[in-house]
C-alpha cells in the first residue's frame, strides 16, 4: 500500500554542546559542515533506489509499503539552524529531486533560540518551513546558563516575535523538568511563561542525565561543576512534571504523548508517526528509518560515527541497499517479525494519551497475542499504572511517571 512517509534529517552540529548531552553531535568548523550537507545529499540521491530494492528483495515474503510523498520533514540534531540558507537551500534541491512534497506537508525545524539568522530563516520560508521547536529548556537564565545554554529568556521572547512576523506560527517550545539549579518556584515561572508565550505546541522532558555526559560523570563523581550538586531529586523532578501537566491542561493546552501537548489542531504530525508507527525515512549521522511490511517492518539505521559517516558515504544503508542483490549484504538492515511488531504497537502506542485500541491490534494480529499479553496487562492495570475501560488500554498519570517501567515489564512478558 503505497503513501506518504516522513523524513527526519540529522543536523549534528552545535554551537556549544549542553552539559547532560550525550547524542552524536558537537562543535565543529564550517568546512566539515559543508562535507556533511554534501553527504547527506548524495544519501538523499541514492534512498529512493534503495526503497525499490527493500521491496524488490521482500516481495516473496513482505513486501514495504513504497514510498509515494513526503508529507512531514523534521530537522533535529544537534543545531539545524547553523546551516546556512544556501546548504539548505542544497538540501531541498536534493530532496525534492527524489521525492514529491505533499501541498500540506508539515516542515519542522529545530532550533536553539539566537542561532537562526535572518539569511536562513528568509531561505527556510521559501522551502516552506512552516513550524519550529525552540529549545528553550527554561526561563531562568541561571539554569541555561548552567547547562551550557546560550540563550536568556529575554533572547527566548525576542525570537518568538521575530519568527512569528515571519509567517511561522506553529512554535513548539520545549521545556526540561530536573535542571541544575531548578526550584519548584522557578519551574514554575518557566511553565508560566511556556502557557504565556502562546505557542500552540509545548513539550516537557523530566532531566534523564546519562553517565558519559559531562554533567553525569561529574555526579557519579559528586563533583560541583556544571552544577552537579544542585540537580534536583527525581521525586521533585516528577512532581514537577505533573504540575506543569495540570497547568497546560488548565490553559487549553492538552496532553497528546508523555511529554508532548498541544492547542487542538496543532500536534506535531512528524512525531506521530513514531508513535503510530507509520513509515519514515532518516537521513544524516545516527538516522533511523521504518517501513512498514503486511508482517511487521523493515528498520535500518546510520552509523552514529562521524568520521566514519564523512569518511565513507558509501557504507550508508541507503548505498548498500541501492546495489546489494541480496538484502543480507547490509547489516543494518533488519527485518521485524509480528511478534515484535505487536509488542512496538502495544508500548509505542501506549505513550499516546488515547492509549492502544486492542480491537484494532486484534485485527492486525489476532486474538491469540493479545490473550497472551492480557495477564501482565492486567498486571499492570491493579497497579494502578494502566486504565483498561471498553476495549481502550492508556497509562494513568502515575504510569507516564514510570512508563520505561511498564514497557519494560510488557517486553520481559512477551519474551518469556
Amino acid at each position: 500500500m503505497a503513501g506518504p512517509v516522513g523524513v527526519y534529517i540529522s543536523v549534528p552540529f552545535c554551537k556549544a554542546k549542553c552539559t547532560f548531552c550525550n547524542f552524536a553531535s558537537g562543535v565543529f568548523g564550517a568546512e566539515r559542515m559543508q562535507l556533511y550537507v554534501d553527504r547527506l545529499c548524495e544519501e538523499m540521491r541514492t534512498s529512493r533506489a534503495a526503497v525499490q530494492n527493500i521491496a524488490a528483495s521482500l516481495a516473496r515474503t513482505v513486501l514495504p509499503r513504497t514510498v509515494d510523498a513526503i508529507d512531514t520533514i523534521y530537522f533535529g540534531g544537534g543545531t539545524p539552524s547553523l546551516l546556512s540558507a544556501q546548504q539548505f537551500r542544497q538540501i531541498f534541491q536534493d530532496l525534492r529531486g527524489e521525492y514529491d512534497l505533499t501541498k500540506d506537508v508539515e516542515i519542522t525545524l529545530e532550533c536553539a533560540p539566537g542561532q537562526l539568522s535572518d539569511e536562513t530563516l528568509a531561505e527556510l520560508r521559501q522551502q516552506g518551513m512552516n513550524r519550529i521547536s525552540f529549545g528553550v529548556q527554561s526561563f531562568a537564565d541561571r539554569e541555561t546558563a548552567a547547562v551550557g545554554r546560550l540563550h536568556t529568556r529575554q533572547q527566548c521572547e525576542a525570537e518568538l516575535a521575530r519568527v512569528r512576523s515571519a509567517g511561522v506560527h506553529e512554535i513548539n517550545i520545549d521545556l526540561i523538568a530536573g535542571l541544575p539549579h531548578q526550584t519548584a518556584l522557578s519551574w514554575r515561572f518557566s511553565v508560566e511563561q511556556a502557557i504565556a508565550s502562546g505557542a500552540p505546541h509545548l513539550s516537557v522532558y523530566m532531566l534523564e542525565v546519562d553517565d558519559e555526559s559531562r554533567l553525569g560523570r561529574e555526579m557519579l563523581e559528586q563533583g560541583t561543576r556544571y552544577g552537579a550538586s544542585s540537580v534536583p531529586s527525581e521525586d521533585d523532578t516528577a512532581d514537577w512534571y505533573q504540575q506543569a501537566c495540570i497547568a497546560f491542561r488548565a490553559a487549553g493546552v492538552e496532553q497528546y504523548e508523555i511529554s508532548n501537548f498541544a492547542r487542538h489542531g496543532h500536534q506535531s504530525r512528524h512525531n506521530l508517526k513514531y508513535w503510530q508507527r507509520l513509515p519514515y525515512l532518516g537521513f544524516g549521522l545516527d538516522a533511523h528509518s521504518m517501513l512498514p511490511t503486511d508482517t511487521g517492518a523493515v528498520r535500518f539505521a546510520n552509523t552514529s560515527d562521524l568520521d566514519e559517516y564523512l569518511g565513507n558515504a558509501t557504507t550508508t544503508p541507503f548505498r548498500l541497499l541501492e546495489s546489494a542483490s541480496d538484502t543480507a549484504a547490509a547489516p543494518e538492515f533488519d527485518v521485524i517479525g509480528r511478534d515484535e511488531a505487536f509488542e512496538e504497537s502495544l508500548f509505542l502506542g501506549l505513550r499516546l494519551n488515547q492509549g492502544v485500541d486492542l480491537n484494532h491490534l486484534r485485527n492486525q494480529f489476532g486474538n491469540a497475542m493479545i490473550d497472551e499479553a492480557m495477564p501482565v496487562l492486567l498486571e499492570v492495570r491493579d497497579a494502578g499504572l494502566l486504565e483498561l475501560k471498553s476495549e481502550t488500554i492508556r497509562l494513568t498519570p502515575q504510569g507516564r511517571l514510570v512508563s520505561n517501567e511498564v514497557f519494560n515489564r510488557l517486553l520481559i512478558s512477551a519474551a518469556a
